[in-house]
């Protein structure tokens, strides 16, 4: 029996418990409604400097947030997986499902992850309802990520020290119909952040 026949028949022996208390009664006891920004982009875009200063705002604002970034999600949760095609899935698999937890929980999630494939940010979107799940695409160039290489990666996947890297011998699939784009080069960083805001469920 193969890997993936015996999760299978794992996962029928699972029966979900029930809970007492509802999402909706948990979102009751804030004064907001709970959603997923999903920042996808490439490296050096930009997507963890915008989702810092967006929860800031927002939590200036007196909302409830929780930020879930790619980089610091692979040091914990993540840590296991490598940079290939299936481990990337598997990732983003994880952040998703972490993140519907949260807005489960009543919370404003912000992602900030590569994400590069388009199927598994499908994938992630099915897990919320329509107008909990707002996917912003930051589309800074790859000419001007790579010229800012804040942590030395394009330098070091150029030289063939990296290998799997998105932009260069992996691809990044860019949203087809993303809620917002947003190019850094191109808007200040307190205007994106307002544009973000803008998009939150009412």
């Amino acid at each position: 029996m193969d890997e993936t026949s015996k999760v299978s028949m794992q996962q029928a022996q699972i029966s979900p418990y029930a809970l007492a208390l509802t999402p909706g009664d948990r979102v009751a006891l804030k004064s907001q409604r709970p959603c997923c920004i999903w920042l996808t982009g490439l490296s050096g875009a930009g997507k963890s400097t915008l989702a810092n200063a967006l929860e800031v705002q927002l939590n200036r604002q007196g909302l409830h947030t929780s930020l879930l970034d790619g980089d610091n999600l692979r040091r914990g949760l993540c840590r296991d997986l490598g940079m290939d095609d299936e481990a990337r899935k598997e990732n983003v698999r994880r952040i998703a499902e972490v993140a519907r937890l949260m807005v489960d929980a009543g919370l404003i999630v912000i992602v900030a992850a590569i994400s590069p494939f388009r199927a598994d940010r499908d994938a992630a979107r099915r897990l919320f309802s329509p107008d909990a799940f707002v996917e912003v695409y930051v589309s800074t160039p790859f000419e001007v990520c790579a010229e800012r290489d804040p942590k030395g990666l394009y330098r070091e996947a150029r030289a063939g020290r990296i290998k799997n890297f998105t932009g260069l011998d992996s691809p990044y699939e860019a949203p087809l119909a993303p809620e917002c784009e947003i190019n850094t080069c191109e808007v200040e960083l307190s205007q994106a952040c307002d544009r973000l805001a803008a998009l939150l469920p009412t």
